[in-house]
């Protein structure tokens, strides 16, 4: 099922984003660029003081490149360390690390603060939507929305309806995909989704290739490039994605399919171990210091 990607008068929206990652940031652009107003809430105060800093770049980088609507001024960003700024939101988009007990926490606390009928939405890259779900007061109240890293470049959101969503939290969803000109792509719940479920276990296949010694990172992703179509390559991919967040989806569809291939392969452990965590840090499969 897919939904219209544009609105011509959509409805106001008040973000609250509960994580100041790579995922929470890249949210927070999303909607500062279409003129919404987000509170950023993050524990550690000091990421909240960089995420501001990386905020700013990417809204810069977001309008060179286009991605961003013309005439509209950015939305008013706030940040803070209280859950409590949940409570007047029209929609909590929560982006913190991808642990199931860490978000169904988070989630749980979140429940309880927000006006009934407020849109709880997990941005969860391998987690089904139910098993989080368990722990709201009001689980109709939970959709998933995977959104892609970096998510004001990328125009199509994974919505995930778990068994227990109801039809107000998804309209509200959709209401506000829309008004970040987002097409939304409806799928069913189930670990990994269709995204993770299909990119991540072959992501690990191709570190397998380069961990047995068959090629190297950069004659994988010439190849798949070149010859499969894929727009980066499997491990640029996974230096975006951030290499420990990918150990962390596979860990998590390993233990819920039971898919001996979504093991994480040593050499994507030992990237983690070494801190080797892509993009963000500077190095992984490649270089970027």
């Amino acid at each position: 099922m897919t939904t219209a990607p544009h609105d011509e008068s959509p409805p106001r929206h008040a973000l609250t984003v509960l994580g100041a990652g790579v995922m929470g940031v890249g949210i927070t652009v999303l909607a500062l660029g279409h003129g919404l107003p987000v509170h950023l809430v993050d524990v550690d105060r000091e990421l909240l003081d960089r995420a501001g800093d990386r905020i700013d770049g990417e809204l810069r980088l977001a309008e060179l490149m286009g991605a961003l609507p013309p005439g509209i001024s950015p939305g008013e960003l706030v940040t803070g360390t209280s859950l409590k700024a949940a409570a007047g939101a029209t929609a909590v988009i929560e982006a913190v690390t991808e642990n199931a007990a860490t978000k169904a926490a988070v989630l749980s606390e979140v429940s309880a603060l927000v006006r009934p009928g407020t849109p709880l939405i997990t941005n969860t890259s391998s987690i089904p939507v139910d098993e989080l779900a368990g722990a709201l007061e009001r689980p109709e109240e939970l959709v998933g929305t995977h959104f892609m890293n970096p998510p004001y470049l990328i125009g199509t959101a994974e919505v995930v309806r778990g068994p227990r969503t109801g039809e107000p939290a998804m309209a509200a969803v959709t209401s506000l995909l829309a008004a970040l000109r987002r097409r939304a792509v409806v799928v069913r719940d189930a670990p990994g989704f269709v995204t993770s479920r299909i990119l991540h276990p072959m992501i690990n296949d191709a570190a397998r290739v380069v961990e047995e010694g068959t090629a190297t990172a950069e004659a994988v992703d010439a190849l798949m490039q070149g010859c499969l179509g894929h727009p980066t390559g499997p491990l640029r991919t996974a230096d975006l994605i951030g290499i420990d967040n990918l150990v962390d989806s596979l860990r998590v569809l390993h233990e819920r399919t039971g898919d001996d291939g979504c093991r994480p392969s040593e050499l994507l452990v030992r990237l983690v171990r070494e801190g080797r965590l892509g993009r963000k840090s500077g190095r992984g499969f490649y270089d970027y210091t």
